[in-house]
């Protein structure tokens, strides 16, 4: 894999690459995977797949469409064990889709930061949702996520940053990112599986 490569000319990150080739892989449903993402937030892997689980089961387990999530009554979706709040952004994402637009196609065409843009209009979808959602179901090969608590911890460690400073130390975590680049997808799964805290990868 070219990124392997790529990367191991940063020595500090090539201490921590397993030499195991990671393929992202892409999914097609992007209002499903940005649903999904919404639910599991804040829950331990174990809890999510629970959710999920019920949540396809409104639906005989099929991948909902839009207009079917905007159709299950509220209290429906609370009773899976969802917040207000989550039922409330769920159907933010449907009506998105529906009302502008959410076609892999539609999106394929667009940059990163246009992708960010165009997401984050969602009440309920900030930008590191559409970071996971760019890494994990667009296959984007070079998204770095900044403001990840997990990508922050370990590269803390890794490169002794110090951050008592959140900006100084965020505008120092870019720079290194740089060199990763345009493979910094892939420093972060790395990052993640190196200190064991990011999403299910």
């Amino acid at each position: 894999m070219a990124y392997l490569t790529q990367l191991s000319l940063d020595k500090k990150m090539a201490s921590i690459l397993d030499g195991n080739p990671y393929e992202l892989k892409k999914q097609k449903r992007i209002d499903f995977y940005l649903c999904s993402s919404i639910m599991s937030q804040q829950l331990s892997v174990k809890v999510a797949a629970v959710i999920k689980q019920r949540f396809l089961a409104l639906y005989e387990g099929a991948l909902p469409v839009p207009q079917q999530i905007l159709d299950t009554p509220f209290e429906t979706l609370r009773g899976i064990g969802l917040s207000n709040a989550k039922v409330n952004y769920i159907q933010n994402v449907a009506r998105f889709a529906l009302e502008q637009g959410m076609e892999w196609k539609k999106l394929d065409k667009l940059s990163n930061e246009e992708i960010i843009s165009y997401l984050t209009q969602i009440k309920g979808v900030g930008r590191w949702t559409v970071e996971m959602l760019l890494m994990f179901a667009m296959g984007r090969e070079d998204v770095f996520a900044v403001d990840d608590l997990g990508i922050q911890m370990a590269m803390k460690k890794l490169y002794k940053l110090d951050d008592t400073d959140k900006k100084a130390f965020k505008e120092k975590m870019q720079k290194i990112a740089k060199k990763w680049s345009p493979y910094r997808t892939y420093a972060c799964i790395h990052l993640w599986k190196w200190k064991d805290n990011g999403p299910a990868v």
